[in-house]
């Protein structure tokens, strides 16, 4: 079977997602908050989702793990989808790519895959790659520096934690897990908007100028997922997360040339360390040794 095919939908999936910064700062612009960008995206899948399946929350009372996937992709889109329109596209993408050493974690802690020597390099890679990608001139420990750092590095955990899930609830049927992710990234992106109405920090939009980004990223974002499934089902796992990694390639072009990010050594060499645990993470491991 030729893997061109596959390769390409995971290809365009990841152009979608490396490219996704530009509207959500569009919309905002527009007046629409990131929050309410997401919820809005994210609520027409629900939509669809329990049209097509109705029953399909009932399995929150039988499978409580659920929740945590729930919990994972809110938090995902909460933390990924406010940081690029806040700061630096690129530091944000490479601080969300720590997943893997996330990953390392949750594996442990849910699915009780102790560390191995391998998981634990792919963990202080990502690490080192973390320090050198947050350390700059006014910051004299890499830790974070603002609410944009905070928010990119909450995604990434987040993602870890989502992903994670995904294993442990393999069996389930996929419109569940489709239904608890969709319903997570609705739910909790238009909490957390109507919480922090009274602040200012998110304001109700006052006009609808911003309608066409949403409506095409919404297009986007349905095409990019048929694009995932299509490519995930006919390619080795290794090879998927391999392939998206050319998310972070997209969005680094892309937000340089349109200078909105500086690339600078620095921020180039964490990054390479960050993919290089990434890449880590998607080579087959012993029998003996879970990855």
């Amino acid at each position: 079977m030729s893997v061109l095919g596959p390769v390409l939908g995971l290809l365009a999936n990841a152009l979608v997602f490396g490219l996704s910064w530009w509207p959500f700062r569009e919309m905002q612009a527009r007046g629409l908050h990131p929050l309410w960008a997401t919820a809005l995206m994210y609520g027409l899948s629900f939509v669809i989702i329990s049209l097509l399946h109705p029953q399909w929350f009932r399995h929150f009372r039988t499978q409580p793990l659920l929740w945590w996937l729930f919990i994972g992709s809110g938090l995902t889109n909460l933390g990924f989808n406010w940081a690029v329109t806040l700061g630096d596209v690129v530091r944000v993408v490479l601080l969300f790519y720590t997943m893997p050493a996330w990953s390392v974690l949750f594996a442990w802690w849910l699915l009780d895959e102790r560390p191995t020597r391998m998981s634990i390099l792919r963990l202080l890679l990502a690490l080192a790659g973390v320090a050198l990608v947050l350390k700059t001139p006014d910051t004299p420990w890499p830790i974070p520096s603002s609410a944009t750092d905070y928010l990119a590095l909450l995604g990434g955990a987040s993602f870890a934690l989502n992903n994670t899930m995904l294993r442990k609830l393999a069996d389930l049927p996929e419109s569940v897990r489709m239904g608890a992710m969709f319903s997570g990234g609705t739910l909790i992106t238009a909490a957390a908007a109507v919480a922090l109405l009274p602040s200012g920090q998110v304001a109700l939009p006052a006009d609808m100028s911003w309608w066409p980004y949403a409506l095409g990223l919404a297009l986007c974002l349905l095409f990019s997922n048929l694009s995932l499934q299509y490519g995930a089902a006919r390619l080795a796992a290794n090879t998927t997360a391999l392939v998206m990694l050319s998310e972070i390639l997209f969005a680094t072009a892309s937000s340089v040339a349109m200078g909105v990010s500086e690339l600078t050594a620095r921020k180039l060499f964490g990054g390479l360390l960050i993919v290089f645990a990434a890449v880590l993470a998607t080579m087959p491991t012993s029998p003996k040794e879970p990855p």
